[in-house]
């Protein structure tokens, strides 16, 4: 019988698999996980995690999406309201159909925050050494929320004789309700801060005194001094400091003003004016150096005076005023206004006959205010008006810090929160080095963080928008003009539950990997694998066609090249 022979085997067929055979080696690149920065986070005042807030409130954790807000603020109530928001002018959407609305996103977490009555976690630990914060703005709010958390004795001195600085005394209730005001200061000092209010500190023995008693002092105590225009009589009855009138309207009792008010300036402090003029019934016009276009007011406030009747003369200055049977009579002329660049003035040109005149029976200056440094007599090195720091809010003494109004031209209140949690790193990491421990030298996180390997940015260009529908961003209402002026309300009003999860939908969670598997699913190699919650690329079988980082949709992969 003869002996059967099988045949032979095809050079491609096998009957095991494919994993002996290591394609890998025919790559010139290799593709990567990364942890980049979103251009949100980068342009948050505060560094705000805003991705991954987002993502928490998207599956609806909301308490997990407060968390993260409140490791770098502990104001999303107060902030989702007020802040000038440039995360949504660095957001990568705006290039696809519209930025997403963070700020309103803040604030609908924010406010269920308070709703729930959420409150911070004690200290894991209590640490001997304290802290003197002077300022109960929200520099320095901010800075004693950080440094309770971590566990320090922390003394709140505030010369008022209420929390809140410019967020209670220069922002109207219309703009920040007060019961959200207070509920979020609240939270802050319920953590164990010691607060003294009406007090003071205003000779420089009061000062050395503070410095001796306490292991490193953080001043915030904001500006106070009235800028003024060389063209007004600042002892005519008839001129009134903007910032002076606003904090007591704010609290009730505005100085009378007569019918007729010219209010001079262009940011939000200049607008806060005018509105709150508004709804005392007076008329009201804004004369800003600036065009609208150029305004530092943010546009929405700009948009909701004028649909509440206030006047804007625009690109424009006073030249002198005088006093007639009728009233004041202002002399104004057109100008062009061009800014100028970091630490140079701006320059105002004007514009030959182009003269008008304004009719008012009071004018309200509201051009910004600077420090009264006095008080420290010297013993803090200056920078022209402002108190001099370095890039983490150190002054040139040693022990002491600064940030907010008194250090600082950004005059925002998320920029002065993000300076005072940055003094707040700061002192930590100097407070623990003098006792020798070796971790102050690492960088400082309040909370749990993933390691960022690449510094550089997400852009548009690497997130595979095709997986996104093009959606309208979510518009909050606002309250009607006439039932503005008839009354106190919020003007912004919030967004609801459904709306919140739209717009939270559209994030494109920029360099933060959200588990889609969508990188798993199109590679042709098989040479993706999930580990736990990441993912791993295995060299062996890929050969580098960058079909999964092209096919990303938040672009938290790149393709590196490899050199052998």
């Amino acid at each position: 019988m003869n002996q059967m022979i099988p045949p032979p085997v095809p050079t491609t067929w096998t009957t095991a698999t494919t994993e002996a055979v290591h394609t890998g080696s025919w790559r010139a690149a290799l593709p990567r996980y990364v942890q980049a920065p979103s251009p949100c986070h980068l342009a948050c005042p505060v560094n705000g995690d805003i991705a991954t807030w987002i993502r928490l409130a998207r599956e609806r954790d909301f308490r997990g999406a407060w968390e993260a807000l409140t490791r770098h603020n502990p104001f999303p109530a107060i902030a989702g309201r007020v802040c000038h928001h440039p995360c949504e002018s660095a957001c990568n959407r705006s290039g696809y159909d519209e930025a997403l609305s963070i700020c309103r996103l803040e604030r609908f977490v924010g406010d269920h925050a308070i709703a729930q009555r959420w409150s911070f976690a004690a200290p894991p630990v209590e640490r001997d050494a304290s802290v003197a914060v002077v300022g109960g703005g929200p520099a320095g709010l901010s800075a004693a929320y950080q440094l309770r958390r971590l566990g320090y004795r922390v003394t709140l001195h505030e010369a008022r004789d209420a929390l809140g600085g410019l967020m209670r005394h220069g922002i109207p209730s219309y703009r920040l309700a007060r019961d959200v005001l207070d509920a979020e200061i609240a939270r802050v000092v319920a953590l164990g801060v010691d607060v003294h209010l009406s007090a003071r500190l205003d000779t420089p023995a009061a000062w050395a005194a503070l410095r001796s008693a306490h292991d490193a002092v953080f001043v915030a105590t904001g500006a106070q001094r009235q800028k003024r225009l060389p063209g007004l009589d600042y002892a005519q009855p008839w001129v009134v400091d903007g910032a002076a009138w606003l904090a007591a309207a704010n609290a009730g009792a505005p100085p009378a003003l007569g019918r007729r008010v010219v209010v001079i300036g262009g940011g939000s402090a200049a607008l806060d004016v005018a509105r709150s003029a508004r709804r005392r019934g007076h008329a009201v016009t804004v004369l800003a150096l600036e065009t609208r276009a150029q305004m530092p007011a943010q546009r929405e406030e700009v948009e909701e005076a004028l649909e509440e009747g206030v006047a804007l003369a625009d690109g424009a200055m006073l030249v002198a005023a005088r006093e007639g049977p009728g009233g004041l009579r202002l002399a104004c002329v057109r100008v062009t206004f061009l800014p100028g660049g970091p630490g140079a003035p701006f320059v105002v040109n004007r514009v030959d006959g182009s003269d008008f005149e304004l009719h008012a029976d009071a004018v309200v200056t509201s051009i910004g205010q600077d420090p009264d440094l006095a008080a420290l007599d010297a013993a803090l090195p200056a920078d022209g008006a402002l108190l001099a720091v370095d890039a983490v809010q150190a002054t040139g003494a040693d022990g002491v810090w600064a940030g907010g109004d008194v250090a600082s031209l950004a005059r925002f209140v998320t920029d002065a929160i993000g300076q005072g949690k940055r003094a707040a790193q700061a002192i930590d990491r100097a407070l623990r080095s003098r006792r020798g421990d070796a971790a102050a030298r690492r960088d400082w996180a309040p909370g749990p963080a993933a390691a960022t390997p690449r510094d550089a940015p997400v852009e548009l260009a690497s997130i595979a928008t095709h997986w996104y529908p093009r959606q309208v961003r979510a518009h909050a209402p606002r309250l009607a003009a006439a039932a503005r002026l008839a009354g106190g309300d919020e003007v912004q009003l919030p967004l609801d539950v459904a709306q919140a999860l739209d717009e939270a939908s559209r994030c494109f969670s920029c360099g933060t990997c959200i588990a889609c598997d969508t990188c798993v699913v199109v590679c042709p190699d098989l040479a993706v694998r999930r580990t736990g919650d990441g993912y791993a690329v295995l060299g062996d079988y890929c050969k580098g066609c960058g079909l999964c980082v092209a096919e990303c949709p938040t672009g938290s992969m790149d393709m590196v090249e490899e050199v052998r």
